[in-house]
């Protein structure tokens, strides 16, 4: 049989149907994949969250871990104080609380 134009319509439209199809499998695979990175991700965090949690728990256990357990906690206090200040200095130009850096 040769080929009508009808059948050559319909190749093409077969085609192209094909074409869209793989097109939207490829989209949705792509939708899945950053869907699948950031859940593992927020699994990743979760799981860093509750490393630092049991870190601390275990740390404050008994008597030495209880000293140790308030000598991070100061000095995280102290830290933290420190970078407050600075940055504050730092934004006003140098001058704290009205009096300035001389």
């Amino acid at each position: 049989m040769a080929p009508t134009i009808s059948s050559a319509f319909s190749e093409f439209a077969s085609a192209l149907a094909s074409i869209g199809g793989g097109l939207f499998n490829s989209l949705m695979a792509v939708f899945q994949a950053i869907l699948a990175f950031f859940m593992n991700v927020f699994g990743s965090t979760i799981q860093l969250l509750q490393s630092i949690l049991k870190l601390g728990i275990d740390m404050c256990q008994g008597l030495v871990g209880f000293v140790a357990a308030n000598f991070l906690a100061l000095a995280a206090i102290g830290g933290a104080y420190y970078w407050y200040t600075t940055s504050q200095r730092q934004k006003s130009g140098g001058v704290v609380a009205g009096k300035r850096n001389t």
